[in-house]
C-alpha cells in the first residue's frame, strides 16, 4: 500500500510540473511559426500571384491585400528608385518586388537593423517571373538589402 501511495504522490507532482510548463510549450511552439507575410498588390498582376504562391510553397504564411500597394510602399518607406510591382511586409520588414523565399528567410534569421530588402523592377528569371512564357531566360539581378537611412547594399547576387 506504502508503495501505491507513493507512487501516486510521484504521478500528482509530475503533472503538476507538466501542467505549470505548458503555457511555456504553447508560447515556445507559437514562436517558432514563421510570421505572417502581408503583401499588396495589383488584382489583376499575374506575375504576383505567381511570387505569392512561390512564398506559400515554401512554407510561408501569406495574407494577400488586392489593392494598397502604392500607399502601403510609401507608408513603409520604400524609396521611388528601389520599388516593384507589390510591397510587402514581414516581422517589421519590408520585401519589395521578386525577392526570393531563401533571401526572406535569411533575414528574418539574421535580423539586421534594416529597412528590409527588395529586387528593384521585375528582372526575368525571379521569382514570380519564371514561367513558361520567358522561355526558360534568366537575367542577372541582386537582392537589395535597403538601410534605414535610405542606403542599399548587395545583400545577394543571382548571375
Amino acid at each position: 500500500m506504502q508503495t501505491t501511495n507513493t507512487e501516486h504522490r510521484r504521478q500528482v507532482l509530475l503533472f503538476g510540473v507538466a501542467l505549470a510548463l505548458l503555457p511555456r510549450f504553447v508560447w515556445a511552439q507559437a514562436s517558432s511559426q514563421p510570421p505572417v507575410m502581408t503583401v499588396w498588390k495589383d488584382p489583376s498582376c499575374g506575375c504576383c500571384k505567381v511570387w505569392v504562391e512561390h512564398l506559400r510553397s515554401k512554407g510561408l504564411d501569406v495574407l494577400v491585400r488586392d489593392t494598397g500597394n502604392v500607399a502601403a510602399r510609401r507608408r513603409l518607406g520604400v524609396p521611388a528608385g528601389l520599388s516593384s510591382c507589390h510591397t510587402a511586409e514581414v516581422a517589421g520588414y519590408v520585401v519589395e518586388g521578386h525577392v526570393p523565399v531563401r533571401e526572406i528567410q535569411r533575414l528574418l534569421k539574421e535580423k539586421p537593423d534594416a529597412l528590409g530588402l527588395t529586387v528593384p523592377s521585375m528582372p526575368v528569371g525571379s521569382p514570380g517571373m519564371d514561367g513558361p512564357e520567358y522561355g526558360g531566360r534568366k537575367d542577372a539581378y541582386q537582392v537589395l538589402l535597403m538601410t534605414k537611412d535610405g542606403g542599399t547594399r548587395v545583400y545577394q547576387s543571382y548571375p
